[in-house]
């Protein structure tokens, strides 16, 4: 039981979506769970973890979302930061005076301004939490433009002037500290709990739960018979209730993505119609794939018609939108992975790499600068440079699959690597690194 008169007052911002801000609910509710008291703000337009919403330590404010008018684009961002602005700054004067602010960035524009004000009159510290940056994202639609040239102004002037910030890799603190003679500490991503192994039962069960609603988890054929009883296109449930995997199963190939662009699909579409080409060719060495591509934003209606357009007969593609705790479990049911987040600043980790490996998945991620504080090259997943090496990552990893003599010391040793990556969890590295900064 927590001691009342030990509880401090947080606060954390996302201007953005808070359930799909995994990274700062994952702070939340480590600090609900350390002597915290948390005011958490931003969008609710995805229900939050459940830890979160449970938690009598923390209160959810929910901003309005600005209204869709039909305006001139500099316009429209102009009245958007207005009504953000005024939306954060009255929201934060309505709660409980907070001993910090943590503030997710990017968005610095309004967020960290609105934050820095506040702390600056309310006496608090200002904590920024360093995804990546907000001026990279917005170059990657407007290169060269005024608003690119405002974002970098306001993430070096705030962020000099903050009292401590956290970021997610050594680059970027080196980055942070060169560039703008901001001191960081590097908090790394790790996978909480509930992205872990399963049993094969737990496999079998979201498989069946699955192919109510996707074609791909339900078996063409009918494999029930005197001693199966329940069959998915994966597994087998006999009638002494042992469960097996199948041994003429198709391969699983899973990946995530929030459809924005900096993750480009065409890469993995374009390794799709090689394999295809591969699998036809030998179809007694290649297995059909499934490929489950999670997520929602929005590019994921364009490439859904580039997909209905592929007339693939070993590949097959689905896009659902998966409940959270399913999502879990298919990383730790599928056989590869497949990251194609390429960072705007070069400087930040795909968390769903981190969330794959926490299943004991592993990953084929496509290269840029740091990727390699996350991503080894042959121990614990692979790194291409173009859609010919993820076509070759796949066809290597799948090619006499399941039961490929020749790959099996290299899939062991790739396991015994994310079986250590396994061991340090989010809940132990937060306590390492973050409360020291938080408890200051």
């Amino acid at each position: 039981m927590t001691d009342k008169s030990k509880v401090q007052n947080a606060c954390v911002i996302v201007l953005g979506d808070i359930g799909r801000s995994p990274r700062m609910q994952y702070h939340v509710k480590s600090l609900s769970e350390n002597d915290f008291s948390v005011d958490f703000i931003g969008y609710v337009q995805s229900p939050p973890l459940e830890e979160i919403r449970a938690s009598p330590n923390v209160r959810i404010h929910e901003l309005n979302p600005f209204p869709e008018l039909e305006l001139p684009n500099i316009l429209k961002y102009i009245f958007k930061t207005i009504w953000q602005a005024l939306g954060l700054l009255i929201t934060l004067i309505s709660i409980r005076k907070p001993k910090f602010i943590l503030c997710q960035n990017p968005p610095a524009i309004p967020a960290i301004i609105v934050a820095y004000l506040y702390c600056l009159f309310a006496r608090s510290k200002l904590i920024i939490d360093w995804h990546n940056y907000t001026y990279s994202i917005l170059e990657l639609e407007a290169p060269d433009s005024l608003i690119v040239r405002v974002a970098k102004k306001v993430e070096s002037f705030f962020g000099a002037r903050a009292a401590d910030g956290f970021c997610v890799t050594k680059a970027m603190k080196d980055d942070l500290y060169t560039r703008w003679n901001v001191r960081a500490t590097v908090l790394y991503d790790r996978p909480p709990q509930q992205f872990q192994s399963i049993s094969i039962q737990d496999k079998h069960n979201l498989f069946l739960r699955l192919g109510e609603s996707v074609s791909a988890f339900r078996t063409a054929q009918d494999a029930t018979g005197e001693d199966i009883v329940e069959c998915t296109a994966f597994t087998t449930k006999h009638r002494n209730g042992e469960i097996k995997l199948r041994d003429s199963r198709p391969g699983l190939l899973v990946s995530s993505t929030s459809w924005t662009p900096d993750e480009d699909f065409s890469i993995l579409l374009s390794a799709l119609d090689q394999y295809e080409r591969e699998a036809l060719a030998m179809p007694a060495h290649y297995p059909n794939l499934v490929c489950i591509i999670t997520g929602k934003g929005p590019l994921k209606e364009k490439y859904r018609k580039i997909v209905d357009s592929k007339s693939w007969k070993m590949v097959k593609l689905e896009m659902p939108w998966l409940e959270n705790e399913d999502y879990p479990k298919l990383l730790a049911s599928s056989d590869l992975g497949v990251c194609l987040h390429y960072s705007s600043s070069g400087l930040d980790l795909p968390m769903k790499v981190v969330d794959m490996f926490g299943c004991g998945l592993p990953v084929c991620a496509i290269h840029f600068d740091c990727i390699n504080e996350l991503v080894k090259h042959g121990e614990n997943g692979f790194v291409f440079q173009h859609h010919q090496e993820l076509s070759e990552q796949i066809g290597r990893w799948f090619y006499d699959f399941p039961s490929n003599i020749a790959l099996a010391n290299m899939k062991q040793d790739i396991q015994k690597h994310l079986k250590q990556f396994q061991t340090l969890r989010w809940t132990e590295n937060w306590r390492n690194v973050a409360l020291p900064v938080f408890k200051k």
